[in-house]
């Protein structure tokens, strides 16, 4: 049941209205009840994985409280728990690994051993990669980390945590919550506020445009080009790689955007996804807007336990090099994901040794670090590294990758750069939808960077403080164009099958 789907659209209106019609006591079981059924409507008998997953760290959650409670020493206390979180961590990665990795452990064996000689023939397991097992896993482990390290209180009600792993607007794309947040949120039912319902559906609105004007239309012509990286050279690969930096920051945008919405309509707040990354003036930069929730996740249960920055130098970048190479693998089952999430983990070490050297080369020549210039330099330098990572993200093998780097350095003839595009499917109609699209995001972009820089509050707040004019002018015109939009073909969200 996708978000750009009639189903959703008919399901959504009926589990909001019964909600708040039902009595406050029995609203979370409504909920609950309602996130089974939209797991259940892509596999039903995955729910059970679901459901696994829930019950291990609930019940990790509730014997480490009761171990704590215990009045044993320390030292068997602190023994006791690091079994508990182990064996929850074993279960739940476990299960992970069999469902996202077996196949890929398999294939990457067999081709290890073949270039020793040795030939294995280990038949694929038929398994199908149950949806959203990434995110709700990475939000079940979460918690139990937190109740590790006593940060919270286990949860009691097995209900109400089951609602928490589980809560629909964010179960199978995220945002990845934290239980001090959403968790704490469900001890009191949502209330009908009428300001929460109009935030809450503008707030979806906007992640219909993202989608359905920017990022599906982006998709028709890298898919074109991306499924034939051979057959394009020059500007034609160039620009594909360009507009799928566009398209998965819209698409994967949308669906946290559409998921905030859907929450703030029921009365609870999740947290920001994105905050402006394109607009970012360094990879770190880049990371602390990107993907918000995993790599806090990644910061605060990996990067920091492995010792984080406070160990040297080089177990530093041991560090960071881990974290990436896990935020690739996190992503999916191939080479592709892994080069990714190294090459981000390389950026940042690089970063990291010249910046005491670029310091000094900027005071030398007396250029102060706030110019602006200097500020939208970053910026550009900034995405034109992060694009070409995404070549790797994109490609449908590492060796097409390579290919589309050697053959962008081709010059192709522009003159008929009209035809080029028709033929790979932007006629001129969808090619101004997009370009409008695009626009409508970047001056909302650009408004909010200079008016809001310190506040990452979401665009559509930031656009409902504006004047009527402002308002609704955008409102209509991102109506408008979701219904012309509706021709296309709707996509599943690129982050779905993570």
């Amino acid at each position: 049941m996708l978000f750009n789907s009639t189903q959703f659209l008919l399901f959504f209106p009926i589990a909001v209205l019964l909600y708040f019609v039902f009595p406050k006591k029995v609203r979370n079981y409504w909920l609950l009840l309602c996130s089974y059924f939209y797991y259940m409507c892509w596999n039903p008998k995955y729910i059970l994985l679901l459901m696994a997953s829930t019950l291990v760290t609930y019940l990790s959650g509730i014997l480490m409280e009761h171990v704590k409670n215990s009045g044993k020493s320390e030292e068997i206390i602190v023994r006791q728990k690091n079994w508990i979180v182990a064996a929850s961590f074993i279960l739940n990665i476990g299960m992970l690994f069999y469902f996202k990795y077996i196949n890929f452990a398999i294939n990457t064996w067999e081709r290890v051993f073949a270039k020793l000689g040795i030939v294995m023939d280990v038949p694929a397991v038929d398994v199908v990669l149950p949806v959203g097992i990434s995110f709700y896993i990475f939000q079940a482990l979460s918690y139990t980390m937190d109740v590790y390290r006593d940060e919270i209180y286990a949860e009691k009600n097995l209900f109400r945590y089951a609602l928490f792993v589980s809560f629909f607007p964010q179960l199978v794309a995220g945002p990845i919550e934290r239980s001090k947040n959403l968790l704490k949120q469900l001890d009191t039912p949502g209330e009908f506020n009428y300001d929460n319902v109009r935030s809450g559906l503008l707030t979806m609105l906007w992640g219909y445009f993202l989608k359905l004007v920017i990022a599906d239309r982006c998709a028709i012509l890298v898919d074109t080009v991306y499924n034939n990286v051979s057959g394009y050279f020059g500007y034609q690969l160039v620009l594909a790689s360009i507009l799928f930096a566009l398209q998965i920051y819209c698409d994967f945008m949308s669906y946290s955007t559409i998921a905030i919405g859907a929450a703030r309509v029921l009365g609870y707040d999740l947290m920001e996804n994105f905050h402006l990354p394109y607009f970012a003036t360094s990879i770190k930069d880049f990371w602390r807007r990107w993907h918000i929730s995993l790599s806090t996740w990644l910061r605060d249960y990996l990067y920091i336990p492995l010792g984080g920055n406070r160990k040297g130098q080089l177990r530093k970048y041991f560090n960071i090099m881990v974290t990436f190479f896990v935020s690739g693998l996190w992503h999916g089952a191939a080479f592709t994901y892994i080069f990714w999430g190294l090459l981000h983990g390389v950026y940042q070490i690089i970063e990291d040794l010249l910046k005491p050297h670029t310091d000094k080369l900027l005071e030398a020549l007396r250029i102060n670090p706030k110019n602006k210039v200097l500020y939208v330099c970053k910026i550009i330098v900034t995405f034109i590294f992060v694009d070409i990572a995404w070549v790797f993200f994109r490609a449908n093998s590492v060796s097409d990758a390579f290919i589309v780097f050697k053959n962008s350095f081709y010059l192709a003839n522009l003159v008929n750069i009209k035809v080029d595009l028709w033929a790979l499917g932007l006629d001129i109609r969808n090619m101004a939808m997009l370009m409008l699209g695009t626009l409508i995001l970047f001056i909302s972009s650009v408004m909010r960077a200079r008016g809001d820089q310190k506040n990452k509050t979401l665009l559509v707040e930031w656009i409902s403080s504006k004047n009527f004019i402002i308002r609704y002018a955008l409102y209509w015109s991102c109506m408008i164009m979701i219904i012309f939009s509706m021709d296309i073909t709707g996509q599943e969200f690129i982050y779905f099958q993570f």
